[in-house]
């Protein structure tokens, strides 16, 4: 065998003859492309859903920028500690039990469609191709339920309390939703068709792509339990705009902010709940499902604002925040199975469901700082229902390859209902016998010293701005001249001249000359004797 090859630069000359003896050439080792992908399209989908994790692990930054722009001043430390102990408490658990009661060994001797058994702490996971990357995914979906949560029962909830019901839920009312729905033995799940059978429920079982029902229903009903078992907090009912002024939050600019990073982060929910990227054809799934939540979200938003216009009279900020988040929880079920224009439609329902059990609520006089309940569980159930009338047939085979006519038989819708109803009871059931009785020892909810000076100052040694009253408002003693009366006693007041408004601002040590002294936050007030009358100061 002889081939010319050149030895010049420009290869146009100096060409020299090379030959090989046939007799000691020997061929190639032959290339198993198909293998050789596979390989490559396995490490791509653990690629894809350890980035999307991480996207869905940055909401919980969202969560708590929402939370603490949404809280008062005097408890925005306390409700940070929360969100870091949500996601510390929530690995532990969820990597000791809490993934064994979500997947376990699945397709095992020990399987069954209610909860997951087996691989406890992952000890099943002991070579290099272990899933770890899907541990570690659903770890931060179960951060989120958990977080949901803590908007609920904010600003009155006793930490110790906090850690346990963070454990219960993340280790165990949560898992075993999941089993239901996303594990291949779980009754309710899509994926029940293994060695052939089909879902335990008729034709496609429950479509949750994303999570409405497993992790949003869970977390706002959960919530929901606890701000009823809890109660108001004090002082919340009352005339609306003295309610509203006193109860305000710190800071719209961090709600926005949150809001931005959950947004953001919500592509990675979505998005990532394809579990795959380069396998078949998820990533186009993917795109689609990017496009659907954008606009469910952005109607959402659109819609309540011009409610908050027409009704409020104004664009109400933290009113729109809230409908973005419903937006985007209501189309977290359905993203992969319905075309844009249905989000549109689930994005605007979902903005009415929010701004309905808003109110309703409220009339049932139960107190939810942050709307977590209207936001996530009431959404939730919508964005579950929705699936049952806005799915197609075309997507469902391409997103979850079963194909059928359940969505023109109204088969679907059923699933979806009985999905709701089983999820709901469950998460009613199991929250009610872990809040209650936290409540009835007097564990859960914390003293009124406590709650009317604040978590921060309480529990978290914080001396904020008004050290010297904290500590006389925990101590009872007096500093000064100063007393402490308690917050229920007196109202806020301004001061009626500068002299005034001087001595409070030394003696408060910070309320600047010139300005209305109040001293609410620290749940106290300062009473100081006047030539004519005593004169409350209240700290806010």
């Amino acid at each position: 065998v002889c081939l010319y090859a050149a030895t010049s630069s420009d290869g146009q000359s100096d060409f020299v003859k090379v030959c090989f003896d046939a007799a000691n050439v020997t061929s190639a080792p032959e290339i198993n492309l198909s293998q050789d992908f596979s390989r490559i399209d396995g490490v791509t989908d653990q690629m894809w859903m350890l980035i999307t994790g991480f996207f869905v692990f940055w909401m919980q930054a969202g969560f708590a920028m929402l939370e603490a722009g949404s809280v008062r001043p005097k408890n925005t430390n306390n409700i940070l500690f929360k969100n870091l102990m949500d996601c510390s408490l929530g690995a532990i658990c969820f990597w000791i039990f809490g993934y064994t009661f979500a997947f376990g060994e699945e397709g095992g001797t020990a399987a069954n469609g209610f909860i997951g058994t087996g691989n406890w702490a992952l000890k099943n996971f002991d070579d290099v191709d272990a899933p770890y990357h899907k541990w570690y995914f659903h770890w931060a979906f179960a951060s989120t339920a958990a977080t949901i949560v803590s908007g609920s029962v904010a600003e009155r909830c006793r930490l110790e309390a906090y850690f346990v019901y963070t454990v219960f839920i993340t280790g165990f009312i949560y898992p075993v939703v999941v089993h239901w729905v996303w594990s291949a033995d779980g009754f309710l799940s899509a994926f029940n068709i293994q060695d052939g059978r089909q879902p335990d429920l008729p034709e496609n079982g429950v479509i949750d792509f994303a999570g409405s029902g497993v992790v949003h229903v869970t977390g706002g009903f959960a919530g929901l339990v606890a701000a009823t078992i809890i109660g108001p907090r004090r002082g919340f009912f009352g005339h609306r705009s003295s309610v509203e002024a006193k109860f305000k939050g710190s800071n719209e600019l961090l709600c926005s902010l949150g809001v931005s990073i959950l947004w953001l982060g919500w592509y990675g929910f979505n998005c990532g709940s394809t579990l795959a990227a380069g396998t078949n054809n998820a990533i186009i799934i993917s795109s689609k499902v990017a496009a659907t939540t954008t606009i469910s979200a952005a109607m959402s938003t659109i819609v309540c604002a011009a409610f908050s216009k027409l009704v409020k009279g104004y664009y109400d900020l933290t009113f729109c925040l809230n409908a973005t988040l419903a937006g985007l929880v209501s189309i977290t079920a359905g993203c992969s199975v319905v075309e844009p224009w249905a989000a549109m439609l689930i994005g605007m329902i979902g903005c009415f469901v929010y701004i309905g059990s808003s109110y309703t609520i409220k009339n049932f006089r139960i107190d939810d700082p942050l709307d977590a309940f209207p936001v996530h569980g009431a959404s939730g159930v919508w964005g579950l229902l929705a699936v049952g009338i806005f799915g197609t047939r075309s997507n469902i085979i391409r997103s979850y390859g079963l194909d059928n006519d359940a969505i023109v038989t109204g088969n679907q819708f059923i699933n979806q209902l009985v999905g709701v109803v089983c999820i709901v009871s469950w998460v009613v059931i199991t929250s009610w016998m872990l809040f209650y009785p936290m409540n009835y020892v007097g564990f859960l909810r914390t003293s009124e010293k406590e709650e009317t000076m604040g978590l921060d100052v309480a529990h978290h040694g914080v001396p904020w701005r008004h050290k010297t009253l904290a500590v006389s408002a925990m101590t009872g003693t007096r500093d000064k001249g100063l007393s402490i009366a308690g917050e229920a006693k007196v109202q806020p007041v301004s001061l009626p001249n500068i002299s005034n408004m001087r001595a409070a601002w030394q003696s408060g040590r910070g309320s600047r000359p010139g300005s209305t002294v109040s001293i609410a936050g620290i749940g106290a007030a300062v009473t100081r004797q006047d030539k004519k009358r005593t004169k409350p100061i209240f700290i806010e």
